[in-house]
């Protein structure tokens, strides 16, 4: 299955499609680190720059199966202004055009959880949709937890699925990747190989202090909330990580308390929010105790599954933000199992309709 990959970053989704079975022929991404991780680890077969100036090169459609890729996110991204007409935003309109381009058995679109959650945004996942089936796609999408496909993280990202057949055919898509979840390992779990942080496999140490915030803003979890200054959170130890983001490198890498990790000690994250909850005065203009600190390059790598030996370039910053801009290997690698399998089978018109989204299509489907 001849694969083309766009805004593939450092390549997680490709690692997972690979792993599947399906066969990475072109890649792009504008970073340049981003790119030569990929072709140090995947292959040089990965273009540098903006995508619209390399629309040219493309294969020929006949040569190709499968489009895949992850769009900007910024312009939908919580964390950003959530705006539709971000200039970032039209990437998932250049995608579409490259599906049109190509008429590729199948493609998958990957972007943040807002995009198929949020009301504003509505009007564009019908136009999208729209876009899809009129290009004769059976088409539908669906948001998903990594923790469901193998990866220690709450990770939630929308995707895009569809396959080149009926177009009136509403695939249900969380029924159709039901099979293919499966459990994540715990943090501990997948760390417990490394060792102990700046030794061995594990230096990649961040140096950013970890100081206490005067103003908590506290939540039920004392892995959410802000008890530390910065957007760090507290790390789960036996329970999943919350999403790691580009922007890791500073203060917003997460938090890892090296007693717990290692010697099974009560976690002080723990105590401390209790210690809150119970009316204690919260410690200020401190630093926080030697034994938290935050998390390394290899144990972010882990986290968001990339193979152990994975080799990624340039700084520290710029290989912290390909990590959290990757989609996480082993989600990738079970929806491309799905995909595959619903290829090679040609199971698609033995798929149920997804009546939970009906609605969303019948003004379409008129």
């Amino acid at each position: 299955m001849k694969t083309v990959s766009l805004y593939s970053g450092a390549g997680g989704l490709d690692i997972g499609f690979k792993k599947a079975g399906f066969d990475v022929i072109w890649a792009n991404d504008f970073d340049k680190n981003a790119c030569e991780s990929y072709a140090k680890n995947i292959g040089n077969h990965i273009r540098c720059g903006d995508i619209n100036q390399y629309l040219d090169e493309l294969p020929k459609p006949q040569d190709v199966d499968l489009v895949i890729g992850g769009p900007p996110c910024q312009g939908f991204s919580v964390a950003g202004k959530m705006d539709p007409k971000d200039p970032r935003s039209e990437h998932v309109w250049t995608f579409t055009n490259v599906v049109e381009q190509l008429q590729p058995k199948a493609f998958v679109m990957e972007n943040v959880k807002a995009l198929g959650k949020l009301q504003k945004f509505e009007p564009l996942r019908r136009e999208l949709l729209s876009k899809f089936k009129d290009l004769g796609y059976a088409v539908n999408y669906v948001v998903l937890n990594a923790t469901d496909f193998n990866v220690p993280q709450a990770r939630e990202r929308v995707f895009f699925i569809g396959f080149k057949n009926n177009s009136k055919i509403i695939p249900d898509l969380e029924k159709m990747l039901e099979p293919y979840k499966k459990t994540a390992p715990t943090v501990r779990e997948t760390l417990a190989h490394l060792d102990k942080v700046g030794t061995g496999n594990n230096q990649g140490i961040c140096k950013a202090k970890i100081t206490f915030t005067s103003n908590p803003v506290m939540r039920k979890s004392p892995f959410a909330g802000m008890l530390f200054n910065g957007a760090g959170r507290p790390v789960k130890i036996d329970g999943y990580c919350a999403t790691l983001p580009a922007s890791m490198g500073g203060n917003r890498t997460p938090i890892i308390d090296n007693e717990e990790l290692y010697n099974n000690k009560e976690s002080w994250v723990i105590k401390y929010h209790s210690d809150l909850i119970n009316g204690k005065s919260p410690k200020t203009f401190k630093e926080a105790p030697k034994r938290l600190r935050r998390m390394t390059l290899e144990e972010a790598s882990l986290l968001q599954t990339f193979p152990e030996n994975y080799e990624f370039c340039g700084s520290q910053s710029s290989k912290f933000k390909q990590i959290g801009n990757a989609v996480p290997c082993n989600l990738g690698y079970n929806i491309g199992r799905m995909v595959i399998d619903c290829l090679i089978n040609d199971e698609i018109e033995n798929i149920v309709l997804n009546l939970q989204h009906q609605l969303e299509f019948d003004n379409i489907n008129d």
